[in-house]
This record gives C-alpha cells, structure tokens and sequence, in this order.
C-alpha cells in the first residue's frame, strides 16, 4: 500500500477523498438537500478520478497502452452503465437516451480534442497509431448509422409501427454487440501487431504493483458507482435550483461527470506524449457506449424496465452523433496531432453545449 499512500499524502487534489463519506453521508441525512449534494458529488468525483488516472497508468505500463485504454474504458463506462440501469429501471427513458448521446459527443468530441489541446501545448506535434483511431471512429460511425435508421423509420405513427421499431431495435442491438466483440477480437488478437503504440515515454516514475493498480481500479470503481449515484438522484432538483435546462444536465453535464475518470487519465496521458492512450481512452470509450452499452440497455429494458427500450433517438440527438463521428474520423486520419487541431475540436463540442442550453432539443 505504500505507493499509493504515497501519491495520496504528496498529491493534494487526492486530498479531496475525505469528501466520499461526507457526500454519502450527507445523502442519508439530508436525502431533500439536492444542491448541496449536487455539489458535494461532484467534488468528490474529481479526487476518485484522479486516483483512478494514478492506477490505470500503472497497469497501462505493463499491458500496454492499448488494453489500459481498453480497461480504463471500461471501468468508466461501468460506472455510467450502471447509473443507466438504475434509470432504465425508473423507466426514465429520456434521461437514459441523453446520457448515452452525451457520452458519445462528450468522449469523441470534448475528450479527444481536450487531449490535443493538453498535449499539443507541451509538444509541438504529437504522433499516435493512425490504425488504431481509424478502426475505432470506423467503429463508430458505424454505431451511428444503426441507430439513425430506427430513429429515421420510426417517423410513422401506429401500433404496428412501434412493434417494428422495437423488433429492429432488438435485432441491431444484437449485431452491434457481436460487432464489438469481433472488434475487440480483431484489434487485441488476430491483427494486434498494426495498433502497437508510438512509443513516446520520457516518464521514470515507477508503476504501482500490479495487483494494487487492479485492486485500487475495483475500489474506485464502486465509490465512483456510488457517489455518482448519489449525483444523479440530485442533479434533476438542483438543476432547476441553479437555472440550468434539463437538456443541457443530461447531455452535458451527466457525461462530464459520468467521464470525470476516463478524462484524468486521457489528459494525463496527453500531458506525458502518451497519445495513443489518450486516443485509445477517448474513441475506445465512446465505441464502447455506442456498440455495447446502448444494445445492452435496450436488451435489459425487456427485463428490468417497465416498458421495452428502443433505439429511436430524436433528430438532434442523432445529428449531434453524425457529426461527433465524422468530426472524430477527419481529424485522427493522418496519426498526428497539434493543439490547435484539438481547440478546433473542442469549438463543435462547444457548439453543440451552447445550442442544448439555450434551445433544447425535442423528445
């Protein structure tokens, strides 16, 4: 436990862990104070995120930068996949669908763009393994075209055609997630030599152990799960407190927060010239929302939900996915990148942010 002790006692934004038990305490004791917890949840987001950067980057050192992205990924996706089954459970379906739209924009957009920026300040020119970013914005474009054509289809009113909807939602759920597996199988077995990282190390900081990297992953993981549970039930009764539009929260704010983590680490990463982690973390994250967190979603809806999920979207919200996918391809075509690619990227994501909060799309 030393290294991470460690870390904590000489990295003050680690400090902040001391707010985990107050905001979970707080939510037993004052469940009606929805700012407060609102504020305190976010607050100690930022700390488990940090922590969770330190871990990920110590099993990346020894798996590589792909897996670590991959796992990294993973684990933060978790987190809003489980946010996402509490609400499907409510039947809050709406909110469920703008969770998983802003966590798209917000990866292939905000993400990837804020780690050109970060790390193009620091470097002149950054390279990453162009194969590896073609696959994963191939991946997604992909995911954008399965779920415009139910949300296209569905224009039509009628019971037979909501019965349609449903049967081709199921149906495409279920090749988006062999799709992902094939891609998994793809990348990390058969054709693993063509996704190496561009090796750019200059860090002689010495990993954690293994085994206390994964150990603090699950950890951090579950107090992540929690806290941000503990957001979610409030952020809908501050919102309206603070001025902010429903739109607006669930598009961007939730994916701000639900990603604290995997965003640590990608601008860690950008910082240090690991730009393949950084891609690999920002791409591989919004594919993994795309092609398996949303087809699970609409899978368990039939389980757990009070009525089956589809995969219409309304027509802002699969724009915003088509541009978000396009815009991710053009610019990690060539496998280099530059701070001022990463601010112009950053700029659609901000446009987007300002059209939600001032005119909502309709659902």
């Amino acid at each position: 436990m030393n290294p991470l002790l460690e870390d904590i006692r000489h990295t003050p934004l680690l400090w902040l862990l001391v707010l985990v038990p107050i905001v979970l305490a707080a939510q037993l004791l004052w469940p009606e104070a929805h700012t407060l917890l609102f504020l305190l949840s976010i607050a100690s987001i930022v700390p488990l995120a940090a922590l969770l950067s330190l871990a990920t980057e110590s099993v990346a050192a020894r798996t590589g930068d792909l897996i670590g992205g991959l796992l990294n990924a993973t684990l933060g996706n978790l987190t809003e996949l489980l946010i996402a089954l509490t609400a499907l459970r409510a039947g809050q379906y709406v909110l469920v669908k703008a969770s998983i739209v802003g966590a798209i924009i917000t990866n292939s957009l905000f993400m990837l763009g804020a780690s050109f920026l970060i790390g193009g300040l620091r470097y002149h020119v950054q390279d990453y393994n162009r194969s590896t970013a073609r696959l994963q914005s191939g991946l997604l474009f992909l995911a954008t075209i399965a779920i415009l054509i139910p949300s296209v289809l569905a224009e039509a009113d009628g019971a037979a055609n909501a019965a349609f909807t449903h049967s081709l939602s199921v149906s495409i759920s279920v090749l988006l997630i062999a799709v992902y597996g094939l891609g998994l199988l793809f990348s990390l077995k058969t054709h693993r030599e063509l996704f190496a990282s561009t090796e750019h190390r200059e860090s002689d900081e010495k990993p954690w152990p293994l085994s206390l990297a994964l150990g603090t992953l699950a950890a951090v993981t579950i107090l992540v799960a929690l806290v941000s549970e503990v957001f979610v039930e409030s952020v809908q009764q501050a919102a309206v407190s603070l001025g902010i539009t429903p739109a607006f929260v669930g598009i961007i704010v939730v994916a701000l927060v639900g990603g604290a983590a995997e965003m640590v680490s990608a601008f860690a990463a950008a910082r240090k010239n690991k730009l393949d982690l950084s891609v690999g973390i920002a791409l591989g994250s919004a594919v993994q929302i795309a092609l398996f967190v949303a087809p699970v979603l609409v899978l368990a809806s039939y389980l757990i939900g009070p009525t089956p999920m589809d995969l219409q979207f309304w027509r802002g919200a699969v724009a915003m996915m088509l541009i978000a996918s396009v815009t991710a391809s053009l610019v990690t075509s060539n496998g280099r990148s530059a701070w001022f690619v990463g601010a112009l990227i950053v700029t659609v994501y901000a446009i987007f942010g300002i059209t939600l909060y001032l005119l909502p799309p309709q659902t």
